[in-house]
């Protein structure tokens, strides 16, 4: 029963080398702005969504381009000698997900003395990025 779990630790490992993960916690941005900017570059190729975050219009965009940038890091640093599946376009974004941060309660003056709650939502985002798998024909 050893030699079978250490057999599945190794092959587990080397899964985990391919891929890098980047994470960024409590964004002051809400969950789903958020989530409108992670959906345009999931499971694209690396260099295309770089270039999609750049020249976004969304505030959301420019801290998802500097996390995307150093997960690129990350995965560079686990893969030294796979620089040209970078460059040749194999390296794409797996996954990101985007998970709901604290909330801070915040409250205003409303008409005849009640008080209105603004609640200032943050998030958690995760990125993780793989190697294209070869099409088998």
């Amino acid at each position: 029963m050893g030699k079978r779990k250490r057999l599945m630790a190794e092959r587990l490992k080397e899964t985990k080398k391919q891929t890098a993960i980047a994470k960024l916690n409590d964004v002051p941005t809400s969950p789903r702005k958020m989530r409108l900017v992670c959906d345009t570059i999931r499971g694209v190729e690396v260099n295309h969504a770089l270039d999609l975050l750049h020249y976004s219009k969304r505030d959301a965009s420019v801290r998802l381009e500097k996390l995307l940038k150093s997960a690129i890091a990350n995965w560079e640093a686990k893969n030294p000698e796979q620089t040209k599946e970078l460059e040749s376009g194999n390296v794409i974004v797996k996954t990101i997900m985007v998970d709901e941060g604290r909330t801070l309660k915040r409250i205003r003056p409303c008409p005849q003395g009640r008080a209105g709650r603004i609640r200032k939502r943050s998030n958690h985002v995760t990125i993780v990025l793989d190697v294209k798998k070869a099409v088998e024909e």
